[in-house]
């Protein structure tokens, strides 16, 4: 699905760097955040397909912004992934009760992370 818009929001930047790297060089359209508020901003002017959302981020979680999008008519059909590196037990039924669609856990690995995202947009995942 290449060609997609997909939002980053991580407030680390080596990961966004990274995750953007991997989708840019599969040909998707990248924007970034690094917080909530930040996040809320871009979502005014750029409407992306999918979202990597990390879950623990400065200010409002990622998941209360995940239930914020959710919520709103003119976002709630975004494709929400979380993306964390915390992968405790319990953790991916958290992100998916709060909304998201999907759970990736970091350190990505860059070889499938684009597949992996081709899969959450065409519904597979």
């Amino acid at each position: 699905m290449a060609g997609e818009s997909i939002l980053i929001v991580d407030d680390n930047m080596v990961n966004v760097e990274l995750a953007e790297y991997a989708l840019e060089i599969a040909g998707y359209t990248v924007r970034t955040a690094g917080d909530a508020a930040e996040a809320q901003e871009v979502l005014e002017c750029f409407r992306p397909a999918l979202i990597l959302m990390d879950v623990q981020l400065p200010g409002m979680s990622g998941l209360e912004l995940t239930r914020l999008i959710k919520a709103d008519s003119h976002l709630h059909d975004i494709i929400v992934v979380a993306l964390t590196s915390y992968a405790m037990r319990g953790d991916e039924q958290k992100a998916l009760d709060s909304g998201c669609d999907g759970y990736l856990t970091k350190p990505i690995e860059t070889r499938s992370f684009a597949g992996s995202i081709a899969g959450y947009l065409r519904g597979e995942s």
